[in-house]
């Protein structure tokens, strides 16, 4: 059970529900209810479908280039690093997602569903967390289905997105997505120094 939810709190870290909600309040501005509700539901299967396509293939591409695994650690350690300063030292994901929407008549794959929901950050971290190296089957398919939770509660979110920004407001959620930076980091550094340790044999 602890497992489970340190897993469950770093996915919500990475994948940043909360974050989302300015972002897609700004993509659909110009939508009816109807379509607003459409949307949060599509954005988040797309980026399920993303993410569970990097959870089956990113094993394969690693072996196929013949990456070891304290590279893919240390490498994967730095991406999300440099991820997580963004989150705490930059404009922040919903600011930085806004600024980027041009078409609002098709926003449920940019920006809401990619880069929102599912992240570089995000991608990275699912394809590190079912290494098949660290892990075993049972185990990825635990995370398969806690990723799908998160989204599951990224998408609730997204749907009562207008209550969510009115009870915390957008300087509260950027806040919390800042929190939710500094836990990346910290698992991003521990990452870092596992492949380290690995490789030198300490």
């Amino acid at each position: 059970m602890p497992d489970i939810l340190k897993t469950i709190f770093f996915l919500i870290a990475v994948i940043d529900p909360l974050g989302s909600v300015p972002v897609y309040l700004e993509a659909t501005k110009q939508f009816s209810v109807r379509e607003k509700k459409k949307t949060a539901v599509k954005g988040t299967v797309i980026a399920a479908g993303v993410l569970l396509f990097f959870i089956i293939v990113g094993q394969v591409i690693m072996e196929a280039m013949t990456i070891s695994l304290d590279a893919f650690q240390v490498s994967g350690g730095v991406i999300l690093f440099l991820f997580a300063l963004t989150m705490i030292f930059g404009e922040g994901k919903p600011e930085r997602e806004k600024h980027s929407i041009k078409d609002y008549k098709h926003v449920i794959v940019f920006p809401i569903a990619i880069p929102s929901i599912a992240s570089p950050g995000a991608i990275m971290a699912v394809v590190m967390m079912t290494d098949n190296n660290l892990y075993s089957i049972e185990q990825q398919a635990m995370t398969s289905v806690l990723v799908m939770v998160v989204l599951a509660i990224t998408c609730l979110l997204l749907l009562a997105a207008r209550f969510v920004q009115e009870r915390i407001g957008e300087y509260g959620i950027t806040v919390i997505s800042k929190v939710m930076g500094l836990i990346l980091a910290s698992f991003a550094a521990q990452s870092m120094l596992s492949g380290l340790k690995g490789f030198f044999n300490l």
